[in-house]
């Protein structure tokens, strides 16, 4: 590695914190372990750093949560919606599709609430104004029910019972984990009663040996991170919103996050779930096995299925030991070609250690150095047309340090890489990942904003990112971030307010653009509301039609989570 350190290709670096210290009050009783004794910043050498001792996944996440934001600013006469029982139909977006009520569904009366007090105590039947404010509301403020219920189970028994009494009377439900959603899944289209899981938050086991958890639905992922912290081990799954978002919301929606690259979907993660169906049936799959060719496996129907199917009260999760020695670079490409080659080569030369690979374009960046309180540009005084974060996680720091410098040097001579950075303590590698996870918060705060979550081939997926900004020329600014490791486009457009004229050029092009490429509508987020009506455009009609047959058959009164996923007209 002389040459790497000698080669006058490293570019010094600034110790000093990219964001605020008094937003990290935390920071110094952190654990860290630093990916190498030099402070990188490539394009001329720079002082030795003396290596500071942590792990990566006790990382504190700073990712503030909007709900709250977005309540202070909203006026209280948008903050409630009035009598459930006018509303009989609903515009969502500014490109409207009718959703209407279905008549069928029956309304809460006194006897309902009476009899639901029963089940869980007064204070679990939730009928405040104000906490049904939350519920109602998505945290982009975008989706809007009018629920005048919210109910918070305990026990899966008691997820049953009120399942089985809702079944009985026709009474819509809608699951709800942390509300975290971004296409209205998760709450209320009308006046569905909420069934919150928030209370069920308890470890039931784990197993030190096979590395198995199993936990109830409301249990919050960044608890379970801290939790298998202290045992030696990690969570498969991490996202931005781990400080709210709930593992059983995860597993309804089938999340990925940023370390799919690594670790795979919850599909292959998920050894077993228990589930709540319509009638109140109880179905135990809560299996801890990794082999279990036993007839069909049941519990795929329920990771994805964003409790269209059933509730979901329960999971077994494999989690993977935590190990030592992690690094995090934060890189800049002239192209995104450069960007996509730079995956390949990562994928060649890092192979094993390589456990993230997120991009993310300059208006990116702009908007979070504009809107984002603290951030700073971790490659001043310039900015860049694309930004990669690279993060390898192994056993041996000595090994992985020389294997990532070695790439980095390969891809900076060979003109992959413009300019970076290693992070050196908990300080850096925070704020790198701060910038990568709060691009939403920043393009909310910037004003209006249209978001698709798409699956596309690596190779096509910037050039829909361009294709929009020609279409909509300077009434938009079009940004591009997302999990370029797994093919995974967040396509989002910021403008001052929202027009239904721009909406008209968004869609449905976009959903056009990503069929044609043989791409998915939603890579992650799931369809809930927002893409319940666009499924043709990744399904065939045969194939959705076995889907809504799959519907019917276990939600015969079609009460859980009504008007999502699946067309309502192959419904209702």
């Amino acid at each position: 590695m002389e040459k790497w350190r000698t080669s006058r290709r490293l570019l010094s670096y600034s110790s000093k914190n990219l964001f605020d210290r008094q937003a990290y009050p935390n920071f110094e009783n952190s654990n860290y372990l630093s990916g190498s004794g030099f402070t990188y910043h490539f394009g001329r050498i720079c002082k030795p750093f003396k290596p500071v001792l942590h792990h990566k996944q006790n990382l504190p996440t700073y990712v503030y949560t909007l709900r709250d934001c977005i309540n202070c600013l909203r006026s209280p006469l948008e903050r409630f919606n009035g009598n459930t029982c006018r509303v009989q139909h609903r515009y969502f977006g500014s490109m409207a599709t009718k959703t209407q009520r279905n008549p069928m569904f029956a309304t809460i009366n006194s006897d309902d609430i009476s009899h639901f007090k029963e089940i869980l105590g007064e204070k679990n039947v939730i009928q405040d104004e104000e906490r049904l404010l939350t519920a109602n509301t998505d945290w982009m403020g975008k989706y809007k029910g009018s629920s005048k219920l919210l109910l918070q189970p305990r026990s899966t028994e008691e997820v049953s019972q009120i399942l089985k009494y809702c079944n009985s009377r026709c009474l819509a439900v809608v699951p709800q984990g942390g509300n975290t959603g971004l296409v209205g899944g998760s709450v209320p289209v009308f006046d569905e009663v909420i069934i919150n899981l928030g209370s069920m938050n308890n470890i039931i086991s784990f197993d030190k040996v096979s590395g198995i958890l199993v936990c109830e639905a409301g249990c919050i992922l960044e608890n379970l991170v801290s939790f298998l912290d202290n045992e030696g081990f990690i969570m498969p799954l991490d996202l931005g919103a781990k400080g709210s978002c709930q593992i059983g919301g995860n597993v309804s929606t089938n999340a990925g996050g940023l370390r799919l690259v690594r670790y795979g979907s919850l599909h292959g993660n998920v050894l077993g779930l228990e589930a709540v169906l319509a009638n109140g049936t109880m179905l135990d799959i809560l299996g801890t096995l990794r082999k279990d060719n036993t007839g069909y496996d049941l519990k795929h129907l329920f990771i994805g299925s964003e409790g269209s199917l059933g509730i979901v009260t329960k999971v077994s999760i494999l989690t993977p030991p935590k190990l030592s020695s992690v690094n995090l670079a934060f890189l800049a490409c002239k192209d995104y070609f450069s960007c996509q080659n730079l995956l390949l080569e990562a994928k060649r030369k890092l192979g094993e250690i390589l456990s993230a690979f997120e991009f993310l374009d300059g208006h990116s960046m702009d908007l979070v150095l504009n809107h984002l309180e603290g951030a700073r540009n971790p490659l001043p005084p310039s900015m860049h047309k694309f930004y990669v974060l690279i993060e390898t996680t192994g056993s041996d720091e000595s090994y992985d340090k020389e294997k990532l410098e070695a790439f980095l040097l390969r891809s900076m001579e060979g003109g992959l890489i413009s300019d970076g950075v290693l992070a050196q303590d908990i300080n850096q590698a925070s704020s790198f990942w701060r910038i990568r996870e709060g691009i939403a918060e920043a393009l909310t705060k910037a004003g209006a904003v249209y978001k698709y979550d798409l699956s596309l081939p690596v190779d096509k997926m910037y050039d829909l990112v361009e294709e929009m900004r020609i279409r909509l020329g300077p009434a938009a600014k079009v940004v591009g971030f997302g999990h370029i490791g797994d093919g995974n486009l967040h396509l989002n457009i910021s403008i001052p307010q929202y027009d239904d004229a721009i909406l008209a050029q968004i869609e449905p092009f976009v959903y056009e653009w990503t069929s044609k490429h043989r791409g998915s509508i939603s890579a992650e987020h799931g369809l809930g509301l927002m893409k319940a009506n666009k499924i043709y455009y990744s399904k065939s009609p045969e194939t959705v039609q076995v889907m809504a047959s799959i519907k019917k058959m276990l939600d015969p009164n079609r009460i859980l989570n009504p008007y999502k996923v699946i067309p309502p007209s192959l419904i209702f």
